[in-house]
C-alpha cells in the first residue's frame, strides 16, 4: 500500500488543483524579484535626493539583501516548525508593512533600516514557496514546475524596470516603492486559502488534517481513489534559535559534501546575478546613458529571463538539473566579462549583456528546482533556506564591495572575472559531489 506523499506525487497535474498553488507561490516570487531589482533603480534615485557617496550608495542594496539573507534563514526554519501555510502568508505581510514605512523615510539611515526589515519578510518567500509548491507537485513534472516558478522572477523584475522607467523623469523613488504594496497585500489575502503541506502535517502528528488535504487534492485532480496510508508521525519541534541551529546541524550531518557544494553554487550564481544587475543602471549612466535609457537596458536584461525560464523548465527534465547549471552559469560569466571588455562598443555591449541575462536566468531556475530535491521532508524548507541564506549573505555585500572597492580598483572586466572564478569552482564541486535528481520521487527520507 502506498503512502500519502507517494499518492500526492503520482497525481495528474491539474491547473485547478496544483496549478492554483503554483500560481500563488509564483506571485510571491514575483514580488521577491521586484524588490531585489528595485535596488538597482533606487541607487541613482536615492543618491540624487540625499547626495550619497559611492560607498553609501552600495548600502541601498546591501541593507535590503542582508535582510533577505536573514529572512531566508529564519523563514525556512520557521516553515519547518509552524507550517508552510502560515509562513506562506506572513512573509508577504511583513514585506508590505515595512515597504510602506520605507517609502516614508525622512533620512537615509531610516530608509536602510526599513529596507532591511522588508527584506527579512520577503527573503522567506523563496524557501517557503518552493518547498510548498514542490511538495504538492507530481514527481514527473516537478522539475519543470519548479523551474517554471522562476518565470515569475523576470516578470517581476521586468515590471519593476518598466515602473522605474515610468517614474524616471519624476525621480520619485517613494512612488516607485509604493506601487508594489497594494498588489502584495492582495496576495497576502489570497494566500490564506492555500492548504497546508500534508507531508508537514504528518511529521507534526496531525494525520486527520493530512488525510483531508490529500483526499481533497485527489478529488480535485479527478484521479481514481485508492487506499493509502500515512507514515508514522515524528515529534514536532518548538521554534527557537536552538531548533534553527539544530536544523543546520542536521543538514550538514545528512550529507556535508552535498550541502557544501550547494552552498558554494548558490553563492557563486547569485554573486554573478546581483553583482551585475544591482549596479547595471549606474554602470550605464557612467557610460553616458540617460536615466530612462539606462533603466530600459537594465529592464531588457532581466526581461529576457521570461524566455529563459521556459527554456530552463524544458532543459532540466531533458538533460538534468546539474548539467543545465554546469553549462549555463560559466557561460553567463563569460558573457558578462565580454560586456565589460566591449562596454564602449554600444551594440556589442548590449548584445553581451542580453546574452548574460538569458544564460544566468536559465541557471537560476535549474538551481531552485535542484536544491529542495536534495533533502528529506523535515529538512526540505530549511535545507533550501540555508542555501538561499548563504547566497543572500554573499550577494548582500556585492553592492558595497563592487561599487566602493572592486570596480574602482580592478575595473569591470577583472571584477567580473573574479566572480567567474567562484562560479567555475562551484560547478566543479557540484559535479563531483551532488547526485542528479531528475525524475526521482520526493521521499520522506532521501538517501545521502
Amino acid at each position: 500500500m502506498r503512502t500519502g506523499d507517494q499518492v500526492v506525487q503520482s497525481l495528474p497535474w491539474r491547473w485547478r488543483a496544483q496549478g492554483t498553488i503554483f500560481v500563488i507561490g509564483g506571485l510571491g516570487f514575483l514580488f521577491d524579484a521586484w524588490d531585489v531589482t528595485l535596488n538597482a533603480f533606487l541607487i541613482p534615485l536615492v543618491s540624487a535626493e540625499w547626495g550619497l557617496s559611492l560607498g553609501e550608495r552600495g548600502w541601498v542594496g546591501t541593507a535590503n539583501l542582508i535582510g533577505m539573507a536573514a529572512g531566508a534563514f529564519a523563514w525556512g526554519a520557521v516553515a519547518d516548525t509552524i507550517g508552510r501555510k502560515k509562513a506562506f502568508s506572513l512573509t508577504i505581510l511583513m514585506f508590505s508593512v515595512f515597504t510602506v514605512l520605507g517609502a516614508a523615510s525622512p533620512d537615509f539611515l531610516t530608509f536602510c533600516v526599513f529596507r532591511f526589515l522588508a527584506g527579512v519578510g520577503l527573503g522567506g518567500c523563496i524557501p517557503v514557496d518552493f518547498a510548498l509548491v514542490g511538495e504538492f507537485t507530481p514527481a514527473k513534472v516537478r522539475g519543470r514546475v519548479l523551474a517554471a516558478m522562476d518565470g515569475f522572477w523576470p516578470l517581476g523584475a521586468t515590471l519593476c524596470g518598466l515602473t522605474a522607467a515610468f517614474f524616471a523623469d519624476l525621480g520619485s523613488w517613494r512612488m516607485l516603492m509604493l506601487t508594489m504594496v497594494l498588489p502584495a497585500l492582495l496576495l497576502f489575502w489570497i494566500r490564506r486559502g492555500v492548504p497546508e503541506s500534508p507531508m508537514f502535517l504528518v511529521t507534526k502528528g496531525r494525520p486527520a488534517e493530512a488525510k483531508k488535504v490529500i483526499d481533497d487534492l485527489v478529488a480535485r485532480t479527478g484521479a481514481p481513489p485508492e487506499e493509502w496510508q500515512l507514515p508514522e508521525p515524528q515529534q514536532a519541534q518548538r521554534l527557537s534559535p536552538k531548533t534553527m541551529f539544530a536544523q543546520l546541524k542536521d543538514i550538514w550531518r545528512f550529507d556535508p559534501k552535498r550541502t557544501g557544494a550547494m552552498w558554494l553554487m548558490f553563492l557563486a550564481v547569485f554573486l554573478l546575478y546581483y553583482g551585475a544587475v544591482t549596479w547595471l543602471p549606474s554602470i550605464l549612466k557612467a557610460q553616458g546613458y540617460g536615466t530612462y535609457a539606462a533603466f530600459m537596458v537594465t529592464t531588457g536584461t532581466v526581461a529576457v529571463g521570461i524566455v529563459s525560464s521556459l527554456i530552463s523548465a524544458w532543459l532540466v527534465d531533458v538533460f538534468g538539473r546539474k548539467w543545465v547549471i554546469a553549462v549555463t552559469a560559466p557561460l553567463a560569466s563569460l558573457a558578462l566579462i565580454m560586456f565589460a571588455l566591449q562596454i564602449n562598443v554600444d551594440t556589442a555591449a548590449k548584445a553581451w549583456i542580453t546574452l548574460y541575462g538569458m544564460l544566468i536566468q536559465i541557471a537560476i531556475p535549474a538551481l531552485y528546482a535542484f536544491a529542495p530535491e536534495l533533502y528529506p521532508t523535515h529538512l526540505r524548507a530549511s535545507g533550501f533556506g540555508w542555501a538561499s541564506t548563504i547566497s543572500r549573505i554573499g550577494a548582500a555585500f556585492v553592492p558595497v564591495l563592487l561599487g566602493a572597492i572592486l570596480w574602482p580598483r580592478l575595473g569591470l572586466p577583472l571584477t567580473f572575472a573574479v566572480i567567474g572564478v567562484v562560479v567555475v569552482g562551484g560547478v566543479i564541486m557540484m559535479m563531483l559531489t551532488v547526485p542528479e535528481t531528475k525524475m526521482q520521487p520526493l521521499a520522506e527520507a532521501v538517501p545521502s
